[in-house]
């Protein structure tokens, strides 16, 4: 039997299933995969101080970001200025609960718990063991649901937007609220996914020495998708972070397909139906997403127009075309290494930029939040924000039971490949 000594040597990429043996990584270095260059693990310089750092310094800036004034407006002689957290109850006054969550947890909710989960855990906060493991796998199934900087985004593009109807200025939580964007991506990007359950829980023994460069399917082996722990096949709970797992995930492709075909019948009414209400002297005008980047096209703000477009057409036709080719080369023949790897990173790309179309939402969730001045202008959200903001959720939940490891389990291996280290 290989110990546990050795079995944190020993891994299998998640992204392409590829066993391997990782070197010594020095401080500052990173392990990559061989064979998809997917970064198994990082080695960061002061890994306690720096995620600390950053974490307590986000929470207090986020403290102060919803303390103070977020940005007003002056139209007319009338201003009209919001803080974070009346953007919310202004669209609960609107019946729009439901985006009200949306925001509450995407924008505010999950980033200040991923915060507070990571000063508990790298500190090694005195809590039950099953808590703390509860907490970890908690920490990154959520990291991918936070949406500050998306959000920030979207307030610029407001700016804009707003610019053509009077004065916009920002308030004191404006500022805050940008420097909190930017140290909750610095605390995440210090955490290293098995450096930290390393120190939480150790790994389960090995009960061979695996084969490097061969993936782990052959082997009879699977990684936990949670914990990266090598575990046996057959082996359906971790006995190290109490995840269930196979070693494919099992009906990977129907429910990417039955979440595909859900998002396309969603999305074509967010785009017939209005997004957004503008009530103005009296006389409402209902706008769609292309009416709006027409409109922005048309007042000159060309680089917000293709902004839009790109974030609330291109990029969802795109994403959903993407996924529907990924689970076809997942379901064909295929022996070609060069036509995984091109999958590979169609499928990265997917990953990463779906959930910047959520742009859009939190566009018209500033502009229905500040813009109520009485009689002179109001902007409501309508139910097209609602159905576009479900596409998104939908396609970021089809990709993520997406399982990439198909595209590469009819790929040839080569058993001369060696764990590259990469400098930070």
């Amino acid at each position: 039997m290989c110990s546990s000594h050795h079995a944190h040597q020993w891994m299998l990429c998640p992204q392409c299933d590829l066993m391997t043996q990782l070197p010594d990584i020095r401080p500052g270095s990173r392990a990559s995969c061989p064979r998809c260059h997917t970064t198994l693990q990082s080695n960061w310089v002061e890994p306690r101080k720096r995620p600390t750092a950053y974490a307590s310094a986000a929470l207090f800036m986020l403290l102060l970001a919803n303390l103070f004034p977020f940005i007003d407006m002056k139209v007319a002689g009338l201003s009209s200025e919001i803080t974070l957290i009346q953007i919310p109850s202004v669209m609960v006054s609107d019946n729009y609960s439901s985006l009200a969550t949306m925001f509450l947890l995407f924008v505010q909710g999950v980033p200040a718990l991923c915060m507070l989960t990571i000063l508990l855990l790298v500190n090694s906060a005195k809590m039950p063991q099953p808590l703390k493991r509860s907490m970890t796998r908690v920490l990154f199934h959520l990291k991918s649901w936070g949406m500050a900087e998306i959000f920030l985004a979207g307030v610029l593009v407001s700016f804009v937007k707003l610019m053509a109807y009077g004065d916009i200025g920002i308030g004191t939580s404006f500022i805050p609220w940008c420097l909190f964007c930017i140290l909750q991506l610095k605390a995440f990007q210090c955490i290293d996914r098995r450096s930290l359950w390393l120190r939480i829980a150790p790994l389960p023994a090995l009960s061979f020495k695996p084969k490097s460069a061969v993936s782990g399917l052959r082997q009879g082996l699977r990684s936990c998708r949670c914990c990266t722990a090598v575990l046996p096949s057959d082996t359906v709970v971790c006995p190290r972070c109490a995840t269930r797992g196979h070693p494919r995930r099992k009906h990977s492709l129907q429910w990417t397909m039955a979440l595909l075909i859900t998002s396309i019948l969603l999305y074509i009414p967010a785009n017939l139906m209005p997004i957004m209400i503008t009530e103005a002297l009296g006389n409402k005008i209902t706008s769609t997403i292309m009416a709006g980047v027409i409109l922005l096209w048309s007042e000159g703000s060309y680089p917000v127009a293709l902004v839009i477009f790109i974030a609330s057409i291109m990029v969802p036709s795109l994403k959903m075309i993407a996924i529907g080719w990924l689970c076809w080369d997942a379901n064909g023949e295929k022996s070609n290494r060069k036509d995984s790897e091109r999958m590979h990173k169609i499928y990265e790309v997917v990953e990463f930029v779906g959930r910047w179309s959520m742009i859009d939402v939190f566009v018209i969730a500033v502009l229905s939040a500040l813009v109520r001045i009485g009689r002179l202008m109001n902007i409501y959200p309508a139910i097209g924000a609602l159905l576009f903001a479900l596409v998104v959720i939908l396609t970021m939940f089809a990709a993520m039971t997406f399982d990439p490891r198909l595209t590469w389990d009819r790929a040839r291996e080569k058993s001369t490949e060696e764990p590259a280290s990469d400098g930070e």
